[in-house]
């Protein structure tokens, strides 16, 4: 079965847009050194080729037995990238480096999602933390090889400026928002939410960088210009410079299109490879408590947990975290409410580029429901 998944992954996946987020690298002044998951994806797709034609010659080497059971001993194989998704798990790592955790875990932080797609393919990781098309992107491409098992983190995508007077999505037109994300999903969402507010492309000018970093430079510079930023650097971006705030939450702009439907704005799920879900589900329904209590701590307790997110790296420093942490969306959906929430997401992506999902909307076996 490795092989199996290795080998598609390689011939498939690398030929499928990871169209996942905005590129970036948290602002210079606040040295934040973090990517988040949105920020990982702008060059997702050549990297990604890479990465799974390595992967190809990896998995044609079968592991050793003993080598099989020196992983299973080391616990369950976690990957997560830099940001949201693995302040989620923050808790969780500092419980299990302590061997306070309810069964062993072995955890890696990448900071770009290709990274992990590897892993994964070729069974070097058990459970991945992956931007929620590309969770799609991989189970299509593996024909059903991974399943997902719960939401970790919801919308993180914010409109900054220093005009009070932006309160809706229609306040944008006429005006030019600068964001990354050219061709992912930062701007399928901002296509949709325009379109569903009776704008199109030619009513608000698009501006794309590179890199976070720029966008931040840019409304540093210009007291009139309007950005569009995930966290945390949409936070460090107002810290940086005390004229800017968040003026839309996307996330809340999202909901009041979807709030009958059930569908929500996913940046972030978490995966298992099925052929591991087969054969240990006791220990991953265990993780999912242990997963959904350390996504609650985080939301509960933002100070101390923004220490541990420091602590693990996730965010270097933990005043950013703590100040980012509530507008993070971090979460624990799962069964049916994570199903119809991905869902809905899923086809606003499908319906707007089939190829940002794999080409084909996922199957009801995508869908874990314990």
């Amino acid at each position: 079965m490795k092989k199996h998944i290795s080998l598609l992954a390689a011939a498939f996946l690398g030929a499928a847009a990871i169209l996942a987020g905005c590129g970036g690298q948290a602002s210079e002044a606040e040295s934040t050194q973090a990517q988040t998951e949105t920020a990982a994806q702008t060059e997702a797709a050549a990297e990604t080729s890479e990465a799974v034609q390595d992967t190809q010659a990896e998995g044609d080497a079968q592991p050793s037995a003993e080598a099989a059971g020196a992983d299973q001993a080391q616990g369950i194989r976690i990957g997560s990238l830099n940001g949201p998704t693995s302040m989620g798990l923050a808790k969780l790592m500092d419980q299990s480096a302590k061997g306070e955790a309810s069964q062993a875990y072995q955890f890696t932080m990448a900071g770009k999602a290709d990274e992990l797609v590897g892993k994964i393919a070729n069974g070097d990781l058990d459970i991945a933390l992956l931007p929620a098309n590309v969770a799609s992107v991989l189970y299509s491409k593996t024909q059903g090889g991974v399943k997902v098992i719960d939401i970790n983190t919801l919308g993180v995508l914010y409109v900054v400026a220093s005009d009070d007077s932006i309160s809706s999505i229609q306040d944008l037109a006429g005006k030019t928002v600068y964001m990354t994300g050219k061709g992912t999903t930062p701007e399928f969402v901002m296509n949709y939410l325009l379109a569903e507010n009776g704008l199109s492309a030619s009513d608000v000018t698009m501006e794309y960088k590179s890199e976070a970093a720029e966008v931040a430079s840019v409304l540093k510079e210009d007291p009139t210009a309007i950005g569009v930023l995930p966290q945390p650097f949409a936070t460090a971006a107002c810290i940086q410079n005390e004229n800017l705030k968040t003026v839309l939450d996307l996330t809340e702009q999202w909901n009041i299109l979807n709030g009958d439907t059930g569908s929500m704005l996913v940046t972030g799920v978490t995966i298992v490879r099925s052929e591991y879900l087969a054969e240990n589900g006791d220990a991953v329904a265990l993780f999912l408590e242990d997963h959904q209590a350390s996504a609650a701590y985080t939301q509960e307790n933002p100070a101390d947990a923004a220490e541990l997110v420091a602590a693990q790296g996730i965010v270097e420093k933990a005043a950013i975290a703590q100040k980012a942490l509530p507008y993070c969306n971090i979460v624990c959906l799962t069964g049916d409410e994570m199903k119809k929430a991905l869902e809905g997401y899923l086809e606003v992506l499908f319906n707007q580029d089939a190829q940002s999902v794999g080409g084909n909307l996922p199957g009801e076996d995508f869908y874990y429901i314990p």
